[in-house]
């Protein structure tokens, strides 16, 4: 394991200290602050459509004039409750008593309900009054937006650092092959040795990436406010992102190595490795579609089919709550994966990587072990 770590020291070394590391890193860390506090610095008036059944209009523009309010009247109960599910209306006022709503009603909606529907009987009766009951005709969606929103910004952030690490680990395979450093470097470490320290070291480089990324994202949220509409268990979800980039890395990195190492020319390299970048691009795909149906058969089914299950699977975490046998389930067939995965490129890399000239093809070095 020394020379491996020697490796590794030497790919982290040798990138961050590079100018475009550094200013990349400060880049996307100001993107995602930016991002962050969108919400808040774009925020506009805020509109709502509000049903009555037997109740007269509330009064709601004198305590919110910047809000618009648009009111519907409805013949009964039944069909009121129809139209909050249907999303017609965003609550419904009934026999001046009650509210219905599609599950959490909206915070600010809600405060300006209750207290205007105090001041107006205040005013008439001059008795004390019983605040509104709020009754849900739907399911709690209270966190839904923000986990769609999560869930979107989640996959964005794998498939850049995923497909921009295993780039990174191609061209430096082929940099060294080409430029006949390799056989300097394995003449004192093994094959295994220099894959893995570079696999490790330009790892950790897209775990630095993934830190801030979600550091500052999470710093933002919480300075704008928008981290209070953030779903329960949160810190779970930061670690479970983690491993699953691990193992997601793993699984593309080894493989773009051992196909990197079958060409000598860095304009081969694209070529080489487009069966690869193509898988990510499903996976990637495959995930963004997850989002918007996190629940559905082929979210569910791709999410324990490797390597699909190192993006989609976090996504699915995000967008709604898996239970934790299904999360261990998956990560036990994407580990699985990894290692044969791992057998398989390192023995390529080490029958290809010290084989300069021409293009070698696949079946020709394996056929040579």
């Amino acid at each position: 394991m020394n020379g491996v770590m020697l490796v590794a020291r030497r790919e982290v070394a040798t990138q961050i200290r590079t100018k475009g590391f550094v200013i990349g890193l400060l880049v996307t860390a100001l993107v995602v602050a930016a991002v962050s506090f969108a919400p808040k610095l774009m925020d506009r008036p805020d509109s709502y459509t509000i049903g009555t059944v037997n109740s007269e209009r509330l009064p709601l523009d004198r305590a919110a004039p910047e809000a618009k309010f648009e009111w519907k009247e409805f013949a009964d109960e039944a069909t009121a409750r129809q139209a909050v599910l249907d999303g017609d209306v965003d609550a419904v006022v009934v026999g001046g008593t009650k509210v219905l709503a599609d599950g959490q009603l909206d915070d600010e909606l809600g405060v300006l309900l209750q207290s205007v529907n105090r001041e107006v009987k205040l005013g008439a009766a001059g008795v004390s009054i019983p605040p509104l009951q709020m009754e849900t005709v739907g399911e709690d969606a209270r966190y839904d937006s923000a986990r769609t929103g999560i869930a979107v910004v989640l996959v964005l952030v794998l498939f850049m650092l995923i497909i921009g690490q295993v780039s990174m680990v191609a061209m430096g395979v082929v940099e060294e092959k080409g430029s006949r450093i390799v056989e300097i470097l394995l003449s004192s470490i093994r094959p295994w040795q220099l894959l893995a320290g570079k696999i490790i070291g330009l790892g950790v480089l897209g775990l630095i990436n993934l830190v801030v990324i979600l550091g500052v994202g999470l710093g933002a949220a919480a300075a704008s406010g928008i981290a209070a509409d953030f779903p329960p268990g949160i810190g779970g979800l930061v670690v479970g992102v983690l491993v699953w980039f691990v193992l997601g890395y793993a699984f593309f990195a080894t493989l773009s190595a051992a196909f990197a190492s079958l060409v000598s020319r860095q304009e081969e390299v694209g070529s080489v490795i487009t069966p690869l970048t193509m898988t990510i691009m499903v996976t990637y795909f495959v995930a963004f579609y997850a989002t918007t149906d996190a629940t559905g058969t082929l979210a569910t089914v791709m999410s324990y089919v490797p390597p699909f299950s190192s993006m989609v699977m976090p996504v699915r975490m995000a967008a709604t709550e898996v239970p934790l046998w299904q999360v261990a389930a998956s990560m036990a067939a994407m580990l699985v994966a990894v290692l044969a995965v791992l057998s398989f490129g390192a023995g390529v890399y080490r029958r290809a990587v010290l084989r300069t000239g021409a293009r070698l093809k696949l079946t020709e070095v394996l056929r040579a072990g």
